[in-house]
């Protein structure tokens, strides 16, 4: 009798497609049409070619995994290519990038409640947001808060819809005709369009939980094309409504008293207070791991009280919803998503026959890009937030 081989697990196509959209989807699509008011029209296609490339590179990292069934996770695909020096900067980079998120939730909410129920009132919402986000972060079983997250793609057609509502039925109509190229903003835009496809932390773990793993690139492909829709939608609907006159977050824009314009921030506010606690889990995990107090409840606690305060010291000290996003964007997304798993692929398969010549100049031309973005993007962004304070 012929042993039947055990069948597979994990998740299903559509599930993994749903997690990816999830992962890609996040507030980013707030600030596309503020993109474009930087950086005009034709910065689209700066969307489009960024869309590509950090779906490649995502390919790119599923092929570093493939080498070794151990490597489960980004941090893990550092240690293969780098050794420990490897895993300590890919994890620097995706903690930071972690701990800024954060930081914007907060900055979100404040902009967002003061849009809603005054117009002086941003840093007191900042700390009543955190004071109600805080014991959602003392939880160790955040399962309730992960079902609800998924609720994140689906938050993302809701706003887009919302606003698309606004300007059909609202009043608001589509009547500026924006600047086809503005130089002094690609920077800015560039930065943006950096953050809105950073998922590369989240793909490893995407790609370990398949129950098919050949599809992952076909998955990719449907994640992409999906959020590239919808932020070449928002962008489209926000700058026409608004042109050059457009804010960081989409919402502040919208008229106060229109129904479509309440689902908008309402649905907006959500989603930091089920998501703040899940994007913080893995820094105080990693710094719990580091002290060894694991098992110390107490100490957890602490930990993750103190990361809640520095995050609202921080968002009151630059409250710039779009300037932090275009730093994040410039000197951490561009990095992890572009430059790092460039430079794992090109360190494991060194001297293989595996990379052609024509792959060679694209992963190049790649890292050239990257670089720039990385440079230029975080210069303007800090220049911006200098001015400003």
């Amino acid at each position: 009798m012929e042993s039947q081989s055990p069948p597979r697990t994990g998740t299903t196509f559509l599930t993994t497609c749903f997690n990816g959209v999830n992962a890609l989807a996040g507030f980013g699509i707030l600030s596309i049409p503020y993109a474009l008011s930087q950086g005009g029209w034709l910065s689209l296609v700066l969307l489009l070619t960024i869309a590509s490339i950090c779906s490649y590179t995502g390919l790119l990292l599923q092929r570093c995994m493939n080498v070794n069934s151990l490597v489960k996770t980004y941090p893990d695909i550092g240690e293969l290519a780098f050794g420990y020096k490897g895993r300590f900067i890919v994890a620097v980079f995706m903690y930071l990038e972690l701990y800024l998120v954060a930081v914007e939730f907060l900055i979100l909410e404040g902009d967002n409640l003061e849009k809603l129920f005054s117009k002086k009132g941003k840093q007191g919402f900042i700390l009543l947001a955190s004071l109600i986000i805080l014991p959602t972060t003392w939880l160790r079983n955040l399962g309730v808060f992960a079902y609800v997250s998924f609720g994140g793609a689906l938050a993302s057609i809701i706003v887009v819809g919302a606003v698309l509502w606004t300007a059909i039925v609202g009043g608001v109509d589509f009547h500026k005709t924006g600047d086809l190229i503005n130089w002094n903003g690609i920077p800015t835009a560039v930065s943006i369009f950096a953050f809105c496809y950073s998922g590369h932390a989240v793909f490893p773990t995407i790609y370990t939980s398949m129950k098919e793993k050949n599809m992952f690139p076909r998955m990719l492909l449907v994640c992409f094309s999906i959020c590239t829709l919808s932020y070449v939608l928002m962008g489209i609907i926000g700058y026409l409504m608004y042109g050059q006159g457009t804010l960081s977050q989409i919402t502040l824009n919208l008229p106060e008293r229109k129904l479509s314009s309440k689902i908008a921030i309402y649905i907006t506010l959500i989603n930091p207070f089920t998501k703040y606690a899940l994007v913080i889990m893995p820094i105080a995990n990693a710094i719990e791991d580091s002290f060894q107090v694991c098992n110390y409840r107490i100490m957890g606690l602490v930990i993750r009280t103190l990361i809640v305060i520095s995050t609202v010291i921080v968002a009151l000290t630059v409250p710039f919803f779009g300037y932090v996003l275009a730093l994040t964007g410039s000197f951490l997304s561009s990095t992890a998503t572009m430059l790092l798993p460039c430079a794992c692929y090109l360190k494991i398969f060194r001297g293989s026959q595996r990379i052609k010549f024509f792959e060679l100049v694209i992963i190049t031309c790649i890292i050239v890009l990257g670089a720039s973005i990385a440079v230029m993007g975080t210069y303007f962004s800090l220049k911006q937030i200098i001015n400003n304070l």
